[in-house]
């Protein structure tokens, strides 16, 4: 049975939640602040976390973000309101997986989950390992080793370079990685891909500033090379 921890301050969504995930047979943890939610997030390890941005003690950012540099991989969907377009933004960038605006549909965050988790299998089908420069990958664990040490990194970032890896040698637009990577027609900004792109080759490359895999083509988009 999957974990799902629910960090979020309404008891009224929490409680729905809860009772919808557990009728789709989900373990549910539930936690209220930000503080003891992250503690829980560090020591349950669930498979997925509902987080809502707006949370006493923590935030959801800070939560998703201290998570992320901890090289907790676990997967994100944020919960944000109507007026947080920037918040989606950086909720994305700071390493969430998917987010859902208040207020939402119970079908459509179950729809969500189930995605994000099908997702992760995915990613461990076809290609299940590869390596170039000094990187290892591994699909199948979903593990990553650069000079034999081990890299954490999230399901997004995986995604990433399984695309680029499939389109190996192609120069790829932002807007196509949009697309394709995160789905989504009218995403906020293509900023955000720019972000992963700099955060991959922090972890990939021996110098990030003068990369060798992940090129910039100006005006284009980027290209994988071996």
């Amino acid at each position: 049975m999957k974990t799902i921890l629910i960090i979020e301050d309404d008891p009224a969504i929490s409680r729905g939640l809860e009772e919808s995930l557990k009728a789709e047979n989900y373990d549910v943890i539930y936690e209220e602040n930000g503080e003891s939610g992250f503690k829980t997030a560090q020591s349950s390890n669930p498979e997925l976390i509902i987080l809502d941005l707006m949370l006493p003690g923590k935030n959801g950012l800070d939560i998703c973000k201290e998570l992320r540099q901890e090289g907790n991989n676990v997967l994100i969907l944020m919960l944000t309101s109507k007026t947080e377009e920037m918040d989606k933004v950086l909720g994305l960038e700071m390493g969430a997986d998917d987010y859902v605006t208040k207020p939402f549909s119970i079908r459509e965050l179950i729809a969500r989950i189930k995605a994000l988790l099908r997702r992760r299998i995915e990613i461990q089908k076809d290609i299940k390992k590869f390596s170039f420069g000094n990187v290892e990958l591994d699909f199948k664990r979903m593990e990553t080793t650069k000079k034999n040490k081990q890299v954490k990194m999230s399901l997004k970032e995986f995604e990433i370079l399984k695309f680029f890896i499939s389109h190996e040698g192609e120069v790829v637009s932002r807007d196509k990685l949009l697309d394709e990577v995160w789905g989504y027609e009218n995403y906020p900004t293509t900023r955000t891909v720019d972000n992963f792109i700099l955060m991959l080759r922090k972890k990939i490359e021996d110098n990030p500033s003068v990369p060798k895999h992940i090129l910039t083509f100006h005006s284009a988009g980027y290209k994988f090379v071996k």
